[in-house]
């Protein structure tokens, strides 16, 4: 069966290992990037469209300036990022409030939407999403029965009736890191940062989760290069 599919790529660790890795049984054709605000869309963006032209893959950046609008919490209004450390990692207290500190509403069901949308009228088979194990244990839209549920809708919302399949809804960060460089997939490229700095900053959630999974990996020229 030949697939056609689109991916969301925010060019951080997980949309990069997804698109890497499924690219060629997936046939992807096309990335959307979404813009809605958050303070390191600039970086992001970079990000994603170095990988689309790595992978030879088309790029589009989606603008959500009403998402922007509605957004209250520090991923994207003024209130700061919470600092982070490994032992932070371990504390559920800490995981659960950090994650209600950058939540963004509905934000993955909106890009999901979106990419069906798009999947209705270019007759994409497959949107494939950067879903996995650790994220999941946090935010209830990054686990399977998420995607279920949203599959289950597009069979009413399109006539395409796209599927949603996320390559590494199974594995956690260091299992990600792990699968990259089994398949030597371009892991300098990627950007996981909630900053808006030219570096990742090291000392926010996602920055301390890509770090620890780099170095269990034994990944210390990456880290490097880029923290």
């Amino acid at each position: 069966m030949n697939k056609k599919s689109m991916i969301l790529l925010s060019g951080g660790l997980d949309s990069l290992v997804s698109l890497g890795l499924a690219k060629g049984e997936y046939n992807i054709e096309l990335a959307l990037t979404f813009d809605y605000g958050q303070k390191s869309a600039e970086m992001e963006i970079l990000a994603s469209k170095k990988i689309c032209e790595f992978y030879k893959v088309e790029h589009k950046v989606i603008k959500l300036d009403w998402l922007k609008e509605i957004t209250q919490t520090a991923l994207v209004s003024e209130k700061e990022i919470p600092l982070t450390d490994l032992k932070d990692l371990s504390s559920d207290e800490f995981v659960e409030k950090s994650a209600v500190s950058v939540w963004v509403p509905n934000r993955n069901g909106a890009f999901l939407n979106i990419a069906a949308a798009f999947a209705d009228s270019y007759g994409y088979d497959y949107i494939i999403f950067g879903a996995n194990k650790e994220e999941g244990t946090t935010f209830p839209d990054n686990t399977q029965e998420f995607i279920d549920k949203i599959n289950a809708s597009f069979e009413f919302s399109t006539q395409k009736k796209p599927k949603v399949y996320a390559p590494l809804i199974n594995s956690d960060k260091n299992d990600i890191v792990k699968k990259a460089i089994e398949h030597c997939l371009p892991l300098e490229l990627t950007r996981s940062c909630y900053s808006p700095k030219t570096r990742h900053c090291g000392i926010c959630e996602s920055c301390v989760r890509l770090k620890r999974a780099l170095s269990n990996n034994k990944c210390e020229e990456l880290i490097r290069v880029l923290f």
